[in-house]
């Protein structure tokens, strides 16, 4: 029994003490059809009366169990071996494989069985050649049956069965059988898993801790996987199933002594109404699940999609991760107002163009890593301490010139004068890739829904709906930009542009601080003095061109410092950057995690399942450092007097889901809710069959405070479970 032995020692020594202390159940001198064994009765079904040439039937192995004993199915979980029968027939009559139907989980601690309690027959199918030709009167269908039964304890058995009956050398007029044994094998033969239809699929596709599988053809969104491969998948993980559009997406964790991933994903599918299907998987690209909390997927859905994205563009711009590019877009309009209306309508274009390009180009990144089995969501650059290291150094060296340090111009975002005529399409062009590379952190009312249906369908689809985000976003400049007539109201230019042009360096430099602090959290203490240093090599750059404007030499001196800051930051993340943790090992300073002692505990699929398993609400805050919404919603109102005393009060359970590092269980999670950024609120009411209820990104006391007033009281919770 190497399954014993290697998943449960313990059972397995208990069981081979039985096997030398007590003897095996072995059958009487004659044979019989059936046999009563420790904890179970076995027995032999041959439905048909008499055996004759060409005859196909189809018999059975009928287990009678205890109550609470059991035995396995063909593979048996983390313990136990599934029966076995041994034949021994006339010549001419052969037997198929014993057949299993679907089995039920049987937990035991933290192990996980697969068996069959109280009664199963395994079908067997039987042919007779067409040339049998009986050298005696009656045929013996013989067996060797060998078993192991289990509760606490599991003890083996074996038995020797037989069943005589008429052996005819043509088939009778009217055949016999017995009715009982043929109802019986019927009823688990009508069990059996039927073969996946052509017209559906199985795919699935691999994520460092989990397998996503798709099924299609299939509207039952209840669903549960037994695995026919040892050590493939954690036999007792939860397996949360979500509908898709087409059929039901399950997640399944995989078994810790995983190697590398199967070719073929084998086992059966069952639902909740008892249908099973065989599957086998093989890899593909899976789209996020979606529920009925995002858009549906015909052409409603899509312009659904689209118009959200488009107004959560528009909404973005007040994002506090978007206004210090704003800042600078006002200022080149004030300087901008005098100049031609051709000219504004141009830079506005040429801005929109580069919000458009930026987002394509992170869109397609999404989709091709996607393809490649990736797990990523909106924002995704983020996580990246070189990336944040990168925009850190270049708001400060932006912020440098804006301060008075040196005299760039104002060509990056301006459209006048001569040396905007050189530049300052470019300008425009970069200032829109920035409004894009600092807004990616947020997400703004509507976008979320939007976000989560485009990356759930095709890449056009994505596109399009991205598209929309982006004329949202590059909107009110363009606007401005479009009508002269607004942008006359500003004030003409003057002296105190320059004093603006300064004030601007600040929200710039707060930035950069939140930049360095998130930088912080994902790469550590020691690399941040790597980035300081960076931030020292910029500062004189900087000298170098405010001191000498224009000179070569001084320019040159510049772009030396310039590779050195860049090149600095990237190697301290390499050589002394904190590797990436699980979101339970995370404790820097500052981070999402809970602290000792407060009612938030650390996010993760199984003890979400674990806790609606239990019959109580769960309230999963999905946030991470470097999303300035998450923070201010969490700051205004998670931690409010009132709302932090009615969350505790409720009975919900309370998950903060940590996205500063990359989590593909929160990523999955996320997309099993239609969303692909944060912040999400999600409030899962405590039946595990009822969908959650995903709160608007931007919240309100009354907001969470509705929400959780809709949910059972505690007392309600307690006594409907007490019922069942």
């Amino acid at each position: 029994m190497p399954r014993l032995l290697r998943r449960s020692p313990l059972l397995a020594l208990l069981s081979l003490a039985l096997l030398v202390l007590m003897p095996e159940h072995r059958a009487k001198a004659e044979p019989s059809f059936s046999v009563t064994a420790p904890h179970l009765t076995v027995s032999l079904l041959v439905p048909p009366a008499e055996i004759y040439p060409g005859q196909t039937f189809t018999a059975g192995l009928d287990f009678r169990l205890e109550q609470g004993w059991h035995v396995y199915w063909i593979n048996a979980g983390d313990s136990g071996e599934p029966p076995a029968i041994t034949w021994k027939l006339p010549s001419g009559i052969t037997a198929g494989a014993m057949q299993f139907p679907p089995p039920k989980r049987l937990p035991l601690g933290p192990l996980m069985d697969f068996g069959y309690e109280n009664e199963v027959v395994f079908p067997i199918p039987m042919r007779v050649a067409a040339d049998f030709h009986p050298s005696q009167p009656e045929a013996t269908l013989a067996a060797h049956i060998t078993w192991l039964v289990c509760r606490a304890v599991c003890i083996p058995g074996k038995a020797d069965l037989a069943l005589t009956r008429s052996a005819l050398a043509t088939a009778p007029a009217s055949p016999t059988s017995d009715s009982t044994a043929q109802s019986l094998i019927a009823r688990f033969q009508a069990q059996l898993p039927k073969p996946l239809p052509s017209s559906d699929t199985a795919i699935f596709s691999s994520t460092p801790k989990s397998f996503l599988l798709n099924v299609t053809g299939t509207k039952n969104a209840s669903a549960q996987f037994f695995p026919l491969d040892e050590t493939v998948i954690a036999n007792a993980a939860p397996q949360p199933p979500v509908a898709t559009s087409k059929g039901v997406q399950l997640t399944l964790t995989k078994d810790e002594n995983l190697q590398a991933p199967p070719q073929k994903l084998n086992g059966l599918l069952e639902l909740a109404d008892g249908t099973a299907y065989e599957i086998h998987a093989t890899p593909g690209i899976i789209a996020a699940a979606t529920t009925n909390t995002a858009p549906s997927g015909g052409s409603s859905g899509f312009l659904g999609a689209a118009g959200l994205a488009f107004i959560g563009g528009i909404l973005l711009n007040l994002m506090p991760c978007v206004f210090p590019v704003l800042f600078i877009k006002g200022l080149a309009l004030v300087q901008s107002s005098q100049h031609e209306r051709h000219r504004l309508r141009a830079h506005g274009w040429v801005y929109t163009l580069g919000i458009l390009v930026s987002f394509w180009v992170v869109v397609a990144v999404l989709i091709v890593l996607r393809a490649a089995g990736r797990q990523l969501g909106w924002g995704f650059q983020f996580q990246s301490p070189t990336f944040l290291a990168l925009m850190a150094m270049l708001l400060f060296f932006l912020g440098l010139a804006l301060a008075g340090q040196f005299e760039i111009g104002l060509s990056l975002t301006s459209a006048g004068g001569s040396l905007a005529q050189k530049q300052g399409y470019a300008g425009s062009f970069f200032t829109g890739v920035l409004a894009m590379v600092v807004a990616t952190p947020c997400t703004a009312p509507f976008m979320g829904a939007a976000i989560g249906y485009a990356l759930a369908h095709s890449a056009w689809v994505s596109f399009a709906v991205f598209s929309a985000l982006a004329l949202g976003l590059a909107l009110p400049y363009l606007a401005l930009s479009y009508f002269p007539g607004w942008a006359r109201v500003l004030p003409k230019p003057g002296a105190w542009m320059e004093v603006l042009k300064q004030a601007v360096s600040i929200p710039i430099f707060a930035t950069v601080i939140w930049l360095v602090w998130v930088f912080t959290q994902l790469a550590g203490t020691t690399a941040l003095m790597g980035l300081l240093a960076a931030f020292l090599l910029l500062a004189i750059a900087g000298w170098f061109l405010g001191r000498w404007p224009g000179k070569a030499g001084a320019t040159t001196m510049a772009v030396v410092f310039l590779s050195g800051a860049i090149a600095t930051p990237i190697w301290s993340v390499r050589t002394f950057g904190v590797p990436p943790q699980p979101v339970s090992a995370q404790s820097a300073p500052g981070s999402q995690l809970p602290a000792p002692g407060s009612a938030w505990e650390p996010f993760t699929p199984t003890l979400l399942a674990q806790s609606r398993a239990q019959g109580k609400p769960v309230f999963v805050d999905f946030t991470a450092s470097w999303c300035l919404s998450c923070q201010v919603n969490e700051r205004l109102i998670l931690r409010r007097a009132d709302v932090e005393q009615r969350l505790r009060d409720s009975g919900a359970v309370l998950l903060r889901a940590d996205w500063t590092n990359q989590d593909p269980d929160i990523t999955q999670t996320l997309a099993a809710l239609g969303r692909s950024g944060v912040p999400t609120y999600a409030l899962y009411p405590a039946d595990p069959s009822a969908p959650a209820h995903v709160l608007p990104e931007v919240l309100t006391p009354g907001i969470v405070l509705d929400a959780l007033a809709a949910l059972p009281k505690p007392q309600q919770q307690t006594a409907a479970a007490g019922t069942e």
